[in-house]
């Protein structure tokens, strides 16, 4: 969610949305994620650091005052009830991946320090896989192993999927666009996406019953 102006529009048609890493200090999204009537993840920052994700969060769950848009679409003071639904999103940066146990585990300790919501998604793309979206699957099965032992914290993940594999450059005519492959960052596939949901379901029913 990068524009202020859009939430009224399309927030109707969300049922979640994401504050980026490169956003996720802004005052602007922050207030704008308090007003939000859906749960909103904070990225951490692109070199790793949590601390301006989880003040993000703080800032969120918190009543905001600030200029925006009405139901209506009319400029207004906008005053908000604060958003309780937040989580932290590790998806790796310069450093390197925070997703292994150890990661999650400070950045559990930093949301449980700022009295933060204790709610944790992984991000298997981006830094955490080296931006090769072939590593996702790898990933996630580290993060499924987490939940599977029993960790209560960490809620979600996020995959990069797209009907094929791959991305490709973007604009171009589009005629010569290939069907069902991102524009944007690179992703797997339906295929393997499927293989990744039936793996989860298989480590959430293993903690639910262990």
């Amino acid at each position: 969610m990068l524009d202020p102006i859009t939430p009224q529009y399309l927030a109707d048609s969300l049922c979640w949305a994401a504050i980026g890493a490169r956003t996720s200090e802004s005052q602007t999204h922050r207030q704008m994620a308090s007003g939000l009537s859906m749960p909103v993840g904070f990225k951490n920052s692109t070199s790793g650091d949590v601390k301006a994700a989880v003040n993000g969060i703080i800032a969120a769950t918190k009543s905001q005052t600030f200029l925006g848009i009405t139901e209506d679409g009319h400029a207004s003071a906008v005053t908000t009830g604060g958003n309780p639904d937040c989580q932290l999103i590790l998806r790796g940066g310069s450093e390197g991946p925070n997703y292994s146990a150890e990661h999650v585990a400070v950045a559990q300790a930093a949301l449980t320090t700022a009295k933060a919501a204790a709610s944790i998604m992984i991000d298997c793309s981006h830094a955490n896989s080296g931006k090769d979206p072939s590593r996702q699957p790898e990933v996630m099965q580290d993060v499924l192993d987490q939940v599977a032992e029993g960790s209560e914290i960490i809620h979600a993940v996020m995959i990069e999927s797209h009907l094929n594999a791959g991305k490709q450059s973007f604009p171009r005519p589009l005629d010569q666009l290939e069907y069902g492959v991102s524009v944007t960052d690179g992703c797997i596939d339906w295929s393997s996406t499927e293989t990744l949901l039936r793996k989860a379901a298989e480590a959430i029913d293993k903690a639910r019953f262990s």
